[in-house]
This record gives structure tokens, sequence and C-alpha cells, in this order.
């Protein structure tokens, strides 16, 4: 996946990923299935070659010969599909790309985004992977829903922390000028904020300026209107 081309204009990566090693092994479940069941009517195969149980066993070696080569073909994608599975986070969106033959693109923007469910097993704990669900406005959680992904905890903290800055990014850039009077419209009965709380809010804009999660210029207009309300 060529993430920088995929880009747009003031986007940039601050989070990558890929699935664990895991992955593979726990799709390949059927696949051990396959091979189990491959074993089995192989024991229980005779040396006959002629009579009924003769074609029994021709039978039982075109199965087991369909089973082996169908569970190998299945291990081969699934390792190729872990191998080639990349997700990211943005200072706008999450991405993620998965599978080989179904290829399935994932592009949310953080903006959309109204929770993160992440889902880690006593095994994935230790392993340091899990699942995650992304739910959107769109209300079709089951489309991002990413599997078996390494580092499960830093992803879901990089997201929470860039849809914060692009909260205060909308927020800042929702103080807009009147088209007719070109001064900022004043809210009808609005409330004066207390000095602390703009305060507050100055310095959580500081961090997230700093962390670059917003610009320079975002972080002075929004330090402007609320240094006007007081």
């Amino acid at each position: 996946m060529d993430i920088q081309a995929g880009l747009v204009s003031g986007e940039r990566v601050v989070f990558a990923t890929t699935k664990h090693w895991v992955a593979p092994l726990a799709d390949s479940k059927w696949a051990g299935v396959e091979l189990l069941v491959a074993a089995v009517l192989a024991w229980l195969q005779t040396s006959d070659t002629t009579g009924i149980l003769g074609f029994v066993n021709r039978v039982i070696s075109l199965v087991n010969i369909v089973l082996v080569v169908s569970a190998v073909a299945l291990i081969a994608y699934n390792i190729i599909a872990w191998r080639t599975a990349e997700y990211y986070v943005t200072n706008r969106r999450v991405l993620g790309t998965e599978g080989l033959l179904r290829r399935r693109n994932t592009d949310s923007l953080l903006t959309a985004v109204s929770d993160v469910r992440t889902t880690v097993s006593f095994l994935g704990r230790s392993l340091g992977y899990g699942n995650l669900k992304l739910l959107t406005a769109a209300g079709d959680p089951g489309a991002d829903t990413f599997t078996s992904v390494r580092d499960i905890d830093a992803f879901k903290k990089h997201m929470i922390e860039q849809k914060a800055g692009a909260g205060a990014i909308a927020e800042a850039r929702s103080v807009a000028v009147s088209p007719d009077t070109g001064a900022p419209p004043v809210a009808a009965a609005a409330p004066t904020p207390a000095s602390a709380d703009i305060t507050k809010t100055l310095s959580d804009l500081a961090k997230l300026r700093d962390a670059g999660a917003i610009t320079a210029e975002d972080y002075e207009a929004k330090k402007v209107d609320l240094l006007s309300r007081i």
C-alpha cells in the first residue's frame, strides 16, 4: 500500500502497524482441520488394491490429495495476506488494507468515528495483539473491523489523540467570519466563560499544537477568540 501517494495536503502518518504473526495461525484453523481429516483417512486406509476395498482406498487417496492441497493453499494464502496487511492512523483518517484476492480497504475520517472498541484475549494481551472495531457515523461497524492487529493499545491511543486534535481544529475553524460584516458572528445571550476555564482550554490547545495535532495558526485563531470573550 503506497500510503504517501494516498495522503491529502496537510495529512501525515502518525502511527503505522500490521497484523501480528499469530494472524495466519488463527486464520488457518480450517486448514488444520483438513489436515487432521486427511491424517485420519490415511490411517483408516488399507493396502487392498482390488475389489470394493481397493475402490474405497482409491477414493480415500483422492480425497486426501484434495484435502492436503487445499490446506496448503489456504495456509499460503493466509501467510501472504498477513504479510500484506497494513494499518495507519493519520492526523485526519484511519486507513487499512486487508486480504489478498478479496482486498478490503478502509478509509474512515477521524471526525466520523463515534467510538473505538478493542477486544484483547489473554493470549493477545501477552503477545501484544487484538481486534479493533470502528463505529462510525455511517452506522456500519462491521465494515471497519481489524483482526489480530499488532500494538492494538497504541493504535487506539493514537486514534483517540488524533480525533481529539481533529475536534479541536474543527472547533477553532468554526469561528467563521460573517460574509456581510467581515466580523465573527456574535452568539445571542452567550454566557461569558470563566477565566480559569479559558486558561485551561488554552493550555490544552497548546499541548495539541506542540504535539503537532493542530497548527500554530489554528491555535492563534482560537486563542484570539477565547481572549475576546473575557
